[in-house]
């Protein structure tokens, strides 16, 4: 693996968000993360002590550190009769404003006995939430919506993924895909962007929502790989084309961040740094990723933003 020689910064304040954040908790973690009204919002999955149904909470913060959880639950497990079913573990969500609607589109797996789909929800106000519907097959997790449409269609990426698991068989592995849209309803045109490549992510990799740079379509993603202790999850980057987002034009190749803090080694899931997205502050060239550590707390990590789209210029394809 080629060493980058790059790495994220840790928040001093890490982890900025825990099970210390909210009375009752068991697990604050994953979460999708966006602005709204000049304030950070991350939507945090919630895992409680006395009730075995996560939930997701609403975090809003002046300063990007110091958040306050809302009491209420924002999403919970869905009462519409084409979702409830499929939806038995309502984590890991996926935020995009989309400017041209003035919408926050949210999307989140849904894990079910039949497998794990794709849901699709959204909000304009971060006070009243909507389910919209199930728009996968399963087996299909992380799905992730781009902030604008592309060639007139909407684009997203996912990660489909094989249920025979050959650590010998690399394509095998599950990858990064991309299909189209026109009314983010029915989705076609299905595309491999990329595959698992190296060591740090060789067992499968994963998107976030993607952020648009003048050089390309900057993605960070999460990489896992296997050992006889368990699996690792990191964190790394790629760019893909601005008018074909199907091609990958850049890659960090190593990782940019991986398990080394305490907090990110002893939890309900070991030695995990996982994104669900990044918020990019263009005026003070800075990327900010609000990570989920051990599936237990939220760490705060950033870097300049032009700095990581260089690299992954440099390493090109």
């Amino acid at each position: 693996m080629k060493n980058t020689g790059f790495q994220l910064e840790r928040h001093s304040a890490n982890p900025i968000l825990g099970p210390h954040s909210m009375p009752g908790a068991d697990a604050v973690f994953n979460c999708g993360q966006t602005m709204y009204k000049g304030k950070t919002i991350l939507l945090v999955a919630v895992v409680l002590r006395n009730d075995p149904l996560p939930r997701m909470h609403v975090a809003e913060s002046a300063d990007g550190v110091n958040f306050t959880i809302r009491p209420e639950p924002f999403i919970t497990r869905s009462e519409l009769p084409h979702i409830r079913p499929l939806d038995q573990w309502p984590i890991d969500p996926r935020v995009t404003y989309f400017a041209e609607e003035d919408v926050y589109y949210i999307m989140r797996p849904g894990n079910s006995d039949v497998g794990c789909v794709a849901f699709l929800g959204k909000t304009k106000d971060w006070q009243h939430y909507e389910d919209i519907e199930v728009i996968s097959l399963p087996s299909n997790r992380v799905p992730c919506l781009f902030p604008e449409k592309v060639n007139g269609k909407y684009i997203r990426l996912d990660r489909p993924f094989s249920l025979v698991y050959d650590p010998h068989n690399h394509s095998q592995m599950s990858g990064i895909w991309l299909s189209e849209s026109p009314d983010l309803i029915h989705w076609g045109r299905h595309r491999v962007v990329l595959k698992p490549w190296t060591t740090w992510n060789y067992t499968k990799i994963g998107p976030t929502p993607p952020i648009k740079t003048e050089q390309g379509w900057l993605e960070i993603i999460h990489g896992v790989s296997q050992s006889c202790s368990g699996q690792r999850y990191c964190i790394g980057a790629i760019l893909l084309d601005l008018n074909d987002p199907s091609k990958v034009i850049g890659n960090s190749q190593g990782y940019l961040m991986c398990p080394t803090a305490g907090y990110e080694f002893m939890g309900r899931v070991p030695n995990v740094v996982f994104p669900c997205g990044a918020i990019a502050d263009y005026d003070q060239d800075r990327l900010r990723i609000y990570y989920g550590a051990a599936d237990t707390c939220i760490g705060l990590a950033t870097g300049r933003l032009s700095e990581i789209v260089d690299l992954c210029l440099r390493n090109g394809k």
